[in-house]
């Protein structure tokens, strides 16, 4: 429904949310970039509502807002404004000197408020709100030295078999930016500091076996061209795009589950998906199965030490 007043009266779920100035261009098109507006970002948000949700719902949030387009100024914003409804549940954590108070997207509707407010790219936390000194979530970020998808690619197969050897699921997306994420699941049970530590010596142990593809070196004057290995999302406080979020990028580009078949397609690049086909590719379900139980590092780290010798 619409209004006269420029607004568009949108229902997800079992509310109605009001989205102001939905013809707003927040994707200025060009070249071979598509123009999108916030009522385009606002339909692909219900669309896709059924597949991110379960990546989000428990979670504080990190806002990447965008309120006048990819060419305005862009904020991030991890405090919940006071004029946010009441319905959309908030988590207050600690932070040092005080507390945080994130949003929480735990349905459709937030997920449609948050479009309204140009909320472009939405980054979780790899923690749940009922424990969120423990993490449940490990990313490995494969981060190029330029746009060569073609080294993201073979430090992802390096990468996986390494997890394989240590008998850890893993789940790869596209960053909708440069690169890949590989996801694992965990039990919940180690504290920031115990994954975070076994994440960077994963990532040490495989830049040490291909120094000359593989770096960990966090300062970019010290990377030399190659791929970084880069662990530091796993931390408290810290953040990862989430799985079907949109990127503040031309043409809309969606981060985006795949399956390791997938890995394989020459047409695969980390902004292959974008909001006009997202929701096809989150309706074949990539990570079927993947991240349904969430794994100890104790097993995995007595068998990475045996590999590290």
């Amino acid at each position: 429904m619409s209004g006269g007043d420029g607004t568009r009266r949108v229902r997800a779920g079992r509310r109605t949310v009001e989205v102001h100035r939905p013809d707003k261009v927040l994707f200025p098109g060009g070249g071979d970039a598509k123009e999108y507006t916030k009522g385009d970002l606002v339909d692909y948000h219900r669309a896709v509502a059924p597949f991110m949700l379960p990546h989000l719902r428990g979670r504080p949030l990190m806002l990447e807002r965008h309120p006048d387009g990819l060419d305005g100024p862009t904020f991030m914003q991890k405090n919940t404004p006071g004029h946010y409804p009441e319905w959309i549940t908030r988590a207050e954590v600690a932070k040092e000197g005080g507390t945080v108070r994130h949003v929480v997207c735990d349905d459709t509707a937030t997920l449609v408020y948050l479009a309204d407010q140009a909320g472009i790219t939405l980054h979780r936390w790899l923690s749940r709100t009922d424990s969120v000194d423990h993490p449940d979530r490990l990313v490995f970020d494969l981060d190029p030295a330029g746009d060569d998808f073609d080294a993201v690619r073979e430090a992802a197969r390096l990468l996986g078999e390494l997890l394989d050897e240590l008998e850890l699921p893993s789940a790869l997306m596209t960053t909708g930016s440069r690169g890949l994420h590989l996801i694992v699941p965990l039990n919940g049970r180690h504290d920031f500091d115990e994954v975070r530590s076994f994440a960077h010596d994963v990532a040490g142990t495989l830049a040490g076996a291909h120094p000359d593809r593989l770096t960990t070196a966090a300062r970019k004057k010290d990377r030399g061209g190659r791929l970084y290995l880069d662990v530091q999302r796993n931390a408290y406080a810290q953040t990862a795009v989430a799985p079907f979020t949109v990127r503040p990028r031309p043409g809309a580009p969606v981060a985006t589950p795949i399956t390791w078949d997938q890995l394989d397609d020459p047409e695969l690049h980390a902004r292959r998906w974008t909001i006009a086909d997202a929701v096809e590719q989150a309706r074949t379900n990539p990570w079927s199965g993947l991240l349904t139980r969430g794994r100890a590092l104790g097993p995995a780290r007595r068998r990475l030490d045996a590999l590290r010798g």
